[in-house]
């Protein structure tokens, strides 16, 4: 709780400061949406590879070694001074995407050898992720409260501290379940998928500067061209870094895109979030001119209706199925964005629409991971919910590139009339029209999943692969303490 919570406060702490950030960086305000989509992009490359390892050699020295660097990146962000600096570090702090992954794993691989193993999985990952958007809120307001009482480095050295004590915590008080996949590292895969993400990434940043052309073209037609021999690399190597074939399966793939079109929203449009409220509506017209003391209501807000999502994920899964939670807060990602399109001219309009937004969000935070877990195969749940995390942070890349690209086109003049900073109206108006439809998207292909996928664990999986099944599992891995993860007994009271 402790790791997601610091993820949280890094997820939330820098939101209200985009704006007094872009000002110390001399930069536009839509160029904050590079900073999201290389970071995205990185954690995008690494996270695979980082589940791969967690599967390989143990999910807790993952889980160790990016703390540290995650670290170490963000007392970088603190003492840097220039654009280019602050990128690289901003990028290397993505690794903590692989942490939720991570924990989930290690919960689902404590819980195996239970009675209902995938339901206790579902319930830890909600409590983890309850603690995640808890850090988001107080991160949210501390970081507004005192970008307006401090020094900006000095408020940015808060995350490097929280950072740093999860890393303690983790060292001291969290036990290595014991569970290893054993296997190696597919690095032919690797530099494809690399190479791939690079190309299409490069490809959209070129669209600011001169439009669709031939360059733009062909660097994503490229991306794509990779990310098919990506695939075919996979399908013919023994040990894969991502399994087609797990992918492929009918309960798996829709989780797999789901978490791609969430990405779109929940990563790729917090940026502009930011940067809206902060706008000034005196000089531009839009906008709701907050300091970023009162941006940070307006956030934390936000991630409170995320904390709630993710707090009634479990107990709507009890009363209905995974996969129709999942359709429902699809639908409630889409409700609210699409809404803030007619909705976004005072406060109350653009919160209420955040709130039905992050509600559905939350529910989705928590849900996927611990789909994913449970309809992988028993060696392969690091990969499986680190996908969920790779496809995520995906199509939050691709998307925080498209709404820079957005949001700097057609930039309104101040009211002196003097080019505006600002990102533009129809940017913003494209923005919430591309997460609302996605988040549809979404919704028909959740469809496609069968009715009684990921509620409950399917023993036979474990022992097709190698490894006993879940009753079968030796005490060392079992949960330690009542702590940790609600009793068996507890979660057949709920049910009942």
């Amino acid at each position: 709780m402790v790791v997601e919570a610091s993820s949280g406060v890094l997820q939330g702490f820098y939101t209200p400061l985009f704006s007094d950030i872009a000002d110390k960086l001399a930069i536009h305000d839509a160029d904050i949406n590079w900073l999201e989509a290389t970071q995205l992009l990185l954690s995008a490359i690494v996270l695979p590879v980082l589940a791969r390892l967690g599967d390989m050699f143990g999910h807790r020295k993952v889980l160790i070694g990016s703390l540290i660097v995650t670290a170490l990146a963000s007392y970088a962000l603190a003492f840097s001074t220039s654009f280019p600096v602050f990128l690289i570090a901003w990028a290397i702090q993505g690794f903590y995407v692989v942490w939720l992954p991570m924990n989930v794993s290690i919960i689902h691989s404590r819980a195996r050898n239970l009675p209902n193993g995938a339901a206790l999985t579902r319930r830890g990952a909600g409590i983890i992720v309850v603690a995640l958007q808890a850090g988001a809120i107080l991160g949210a307001l501390a970081g507004g409260q005192l970008g307006v009482m401090a020094p900006l480095w000095v408020t940015l050295l808060v995350p490097a501290v929280l950072v740093t004590i999860a890393l303690v915590v983790v060292i001291f008080k969290v036990p290595d379940p014991g569970v290893r996949g054993g296997g190696s590292i597919d690095t032919r895969g690797t530099m494809v998928l690399t190479l791939a993400l690079l190309a299409i990434t490069g490809g959209l940043s070129l669209l600011r500067y001169n439009g669709i052309n031939a360059w733009v073209v062909a660097m994503v037609a490229i991306g794509a061209a990779l990310l098919w021999l990506f695939i075919k690399v996979e399908q013919r190597s023994d040990d894969p870094l991502i399994d087609i074939s797990m992918v492929r399966r009918p309960e798996p793939w829709p989780v797999f895109l789901t978490s791609a079109l969430f990405g779109v929203s929940v990563l790729g449009a917090q940026g502009p979030l930011s940067t809206f409220a902060r706008t000034d509506p005196a000089e531009v017209g839009y906008g709701l001119g907050l300091d970023s003391a009162n941006a940070s209501y307006l956030i934390g807000a936000y991630v409170v209706s995320l904390l709630i999502g993710a707090a009634v994920f479990s107990k709507a899964s009890t009363v209905w199925t995974p996969r129709l939670v999942l359709i429902g807060a699809s639908a409630l990602v889409a409700g609210g964005y699409l809404s803030l399109i007619p909705l976004h001219h005072n406060f109350v309009q653009v919160l209420a629409c955040m709130m039905v937004a992050g509600a559905g969000s939350g529910a989705l935070v928590a849900a996927l991971p611990a789909a994913a877990a449970a309809a992988a195969p028993a060696q392969h749940t690091g990969i499986a919910t680190g996908l969920t995390n790779t496809t995520k942070t995906i199509g939050g890349s691709f998307a925080s590139s498209a709404f820079a690209i957005a949001l700097a086109s057609g930039v309104t003049a101040t009211a002196s009339g003097e080019e505006s900073t600002a990102g533009s109206l129809s940017g913003y108006m494209t923005v919430w029209a591309i997460c609302g439809v996605t988040a549809i998207v979404a919704m028909v292909v959740l469809f496609t999943v069968p009715k009684v996928a990921f509620q409950a664990n399917d023993p036979s999986r474990a022992e097709g692969d190698g490894l006993p099944a879940a009753s079968a599992v030796p005490d060392a891995v079992a949960l330690s303490s009542d702590a940790a993860l609600p009793s068996a007994a507890a979660e057949q009271e709920d049910k009942s």
